[in-house]
């Protein structure tokens, strides 16, 4: 668990942070294995070879890199997620953005909030990345194992339920064909293309 929230202010968001977690590992674990791969909670901590070596540990680790039962750190990961807190979404959106996708051999990076239902992914498309963010009721495809996650999948469990897709009223004026005077709002993903400076 990251941060130094303490225990009566954050409790809340501390458990959900920890639904939206195994949320994510269970919707990754088997597509993993039958691909050869391994997901791991945040125990596994990952090597980070900037300015020396170091390491993170991630919330959710993906890698298809060949694994001691025993081993305590991935230097291969191919999809790493972070879910994000008060205490660490500056780092997670800033140096840790720049550390992993400074990794060669990743393929995606997931930030996941706890405070409303939106994420963003990073997935390397050639020599940079592409940015894609959800909200409410979006759809992500993640990379390594390509598996289509939902934001209902992610956020299972927890308060945050999804939006309530409002009915239109009965207009007696409207006429009995044609387009209904009002449009139902929906939540496309946005994407976008960029170079991550090193």
């Amino acid at each position: 668990m990251h941060g130094k929230d303490t225990p009566n202010a954050q409790a809340g968001a501390l458990s959900r942070h920890g639904l939206i977690g195994t949320n994510l590992i269970a919707a990754l674990h088997r597509p993993a294995l039958r691909q050869g791969c391994k997901v791991y909670a945040s125990d596994m901590r990952v090597r980070i070879q900037a300015r020396g070596t170091r390491y993170d540990y991630p919330d959710v680790v993906l890698t298809c890199e060949d694994m001691a039962d025993d081993a305590r750190d991935a230097s291969s990961p191919c999809f790493i997620v972070e879910v994000l807190s008060q205490s660490t979404q500056v780092v997670d959106r800033g140096q840790k953005l720049s550390e992993y996708t400074a990794l060669p051999s990743l393929q995606g990076y997931l930030m996941v909030d706890t405070a409303t239902r939106a994420a963003r992914l990073y997935t390397r498309q050639g020599e940079g990345w592409g940015e894609q963010y959800v909200e409410e009721a979006g759809v992500l495809r993640l990379p390594c194992v390509d598996v289509e996650l939902t934001l209902d999948d992610v956020y299972e469990g927890t308060s945050l339920q999804p939006p309530h897709t409002p009915q239109p009223a009965s207009d007696p004026t409207a006429p009995k064909h044609g387009l209904r005077p009002w449009i139902a709002s929906a939540f496309v993903p946005h994407i976008r293309y960029f170079q991550i400076g090193r």
